[in-house]
């Protein structure tokens, strides 16, 4: 009767801890609100529960199942000087092609990675997470997308989107670097890491731990420019000086005359920087025999390049992408 007693309470527990714990169980993430907005543009709300948060995702679905191309957002996330949705033409671009386009909104100053520790001015950031494990199969049971897809990114999210590739081998069959400094771990590079968190009240130490920690070298796409190898690769930057659209007669512009000097004295010593970076990268790659497509111009940092780098790499993705 005793062993009878055991051997139940011994089931009983066994079967007690499958159970969620009240209070305390991860509810996963999931889709809480699908908005449309017109067309083939829909509002996502995604809950991630890697964050503990609500995340707002635009996504451009095409009829029928297609495969995806994420578009990260720059270094507000696209909260305070706008996504790539207002600052750019990519709803109308996309609005005849084969592919769901996919806009998560938030994620300032993160690099879209897994930070190694909770942050006072930004909270939790467990992006890479949500990126590569949460979204990707909510929106396509939702939508019926293939499973195929392209990851593009400008400024700080050119790295991420290098990044994401070689975190998750084989998930991304094309990368877009649009205007990044993809380099980390050295300590010119790492400071500037921390010089772009600094204006948001971030600390680049509980993202990647301190200058040093192997976490850096781990997220550094010179570092690891092998694992791109196989990954259809689209790399781009500006040098710096005048380009086409640094004019007084660019619509970005305006006939703005303290808008243009800003933008070179701004755009144009940041994107200096982002050469020196960029081709260090592609030095790499060569080096080691990886294709990719690489593109210098003149211009400077500025969102009129990166439309044009969205026009400009779509071929390289479709054809990566299978459409």
């Amino acid at each position: 009767m005793h062993r009878i007693l055991r051997c139940s309470l011994v089931l009983i527990a066994a079967f007690a801890a499958l159970l969620p714990i009240p209070g305390h169980a991860d509810p996963g993430s999931s889709i809480l609100e699908v908005r449309p907005l017109g067309g083939r543009q829909f509002e996502v709300t995604v809950f991630s529960a890697a964050m503990n948060r609500a995340i707002p995702v635009w996504v451009s679905h095409p009829d029928g199942p297609a495969p995806a191309l994420y578009l990260l957002n720059a270094v507000d996330g696209g909260e305070n000087g706008g996504p790539w949705t207002n600052r750019t033409d990519i709803a109308q671009f996309f609005a005849d092609k084969p592919v769901n386009v996919i806009q998560p909104i938030g994620g300032r100053a993160s690099y879209y990675t897994d930070w190694v520790a909770d942050d006072p001015a930004l909270g939790r950031n467990r992006w890479s997470t949500f990126l590569i494990d949460e979204l990707p199969p909510l929106l396509e049971n939702h939508f019926g997308m293939t499973g195929r897809n392209a990851v593009a990114g400008t400024s700080m999210s050119a790295t991420s989107a290098l990044n994401l590739a070689i975190e998750a081998p084989g998930k991304y069959q094309a990368v877009g670097s649009y205007s990044g400094c993809p380099r980390t771990s050295d300590p010119v590079s790492t400071a500037y890491v921390y010089s772009q968190l600094q204006p948001y009240g971030a600390s680049a130490s509980n993202m990647w731990g301190a200058p040093g920690n192997p976490a850096w070298a781990a997220h550094d796409p010179i570092v690891n420019a092998d694992r791109l190898r196989g990954v259809a690769l689209y790399i781009s930057a500006g040098d710096g000086t005048a380009g086409v659209h640094d004019t007084l007669a660019d619509p970005s512009i305006g006939g703005d005359a303290a808008r243009l000097a800003d933008r070179m004295l701004v755009g144009g010593n940041m994107e200096s920087v982002v050469r020196g970076c960029t081709a260090t990268l592609t030095d790499r790659l060569a080096a080691q025999g990886i294709p990719a497509q690489v593109v210098y111009r003149a211009g400077t940092h500025a969102w009129p390049y990166w439309q044009d780098d969205v026009h400009d790499s779509w071929p390289m993705f479709a054809a990566a992408l299978g459409v």
